[in-house]
């Protein structure tokens, strides 16, 4: 027996803000939404998604698991990023040569050096 990886659930004050903000960072397409649960894939019928879901407490810790990005112009994409609501995070380890970043939740992700790089 196997499994398909569907989607990656993410927290959200609200889901509704949080998911349209990553479906435009990402360029994906929604398939949900609604204030119980926001879901945005690569393509309609495209895995995996991301599932955002509302969660009455915030954010408080490092997380544990997060994404990585890998995107043609580091530089580039971080500030395209930046303009849509994400900010640094420091994680604790040092100069990298990927950046850290935070959605507007608290949610961290990478952005990796270009493939090039």
């Amino acid at each position: 027996m196997t499994s398909t990886w569907e989607q990656v659930g993410v927290d959200a004050a609200d889901p509704v803000a949080l998911g349209r903000r990553w479906a435009e960072a990402l360029g994906w397409v929604v398939r949900g939404d609604s204030s119980d649960a926001y879901e945005t894939r690569p393509e309609r019928d495209r895995l995996p998604g991301l599932v955002l879901v509302p969660v009455p407490d915030g954010w408080t810790v490092k997380n544990r698991l997060h994404p990585g990005f890998r995107p043609d112009d580091q530089a580039a994409e971080s500030a395209r990023l930046l303009a849509l609501g994400a900010r640094p995070a420091d994680v604790g380890r040092g100069e990298q040569p990927w950046r850290f970043l935070a959605d507007p939740e608290g949610n961290e992700f990478c952005v990796l050096s270009s493939h090039a790089a």
